[in-house]
């Protein structure tokens, strides 16, 4: 059971991590990027239904990122474990996204610079979760 409470709470560290990754992200986009470069102009969201969904789902993919990255770095001190965790994560949603404005009729650069985002925001997890442990906040699972 233990462990169990353990994987929740780096769930919501990973969840609240993410959900600050994205309102920060979206604030760039809608106040910088889409405001000073024209073909990113998509990427402006306005504060209505749509950006709350986008909020909850973000939030929702870092709380399954933090359960599993906390299974993936174990006690070890892995390097090529944290990126690889970090890059299947952000890679897999950042790749649907450039997929997607591959085969619609949107501009392929706002959907690149989504995919990068999507990196960031794991990024930003990862940091998040790897301070809990360091500060004793969170236990890392441990090695067999």
């Amino acid at each position: 059971m233990a462990e169990r409470l353990e994987s929740l709470k780096a769930g919501i560290v990973g969840g609240l991590s993410l959900c600050f990754a994205f309102i920060i992200t979206s604030l760039v986009n809608t106040l910088v990027l889409a405001k000073y470069f024209k073909i990113l102009a998509s990427l402006q969201i306005d504060a209505n239904w749509h950006w709350w969904v986008s909020c909850a789902v973000a939030s929702f993919s870092g709380l399954l990122f933090g359960v599993t990255y906390r299974y993936i770095i174990r006690s070890d001190k892995n390097p090529q474990l944290k990126a690889g965790g970090v890059l299947a994560f952000g890679l897999v949603r950042g790749l649907t996204q450039v997929e997607l404005g591959l085969t619609s009729a949107n501009k392929v650069l706002p959907c690149f610079v989504l995919a990068l985002e999507s990196v960031l925001w794991f990024i930003v997890g990862a940091i998040a979760l790897d301070t809990a442990i360091q500060l004793g906040w969170l236990k890392p699972f441990p090695s067999a």
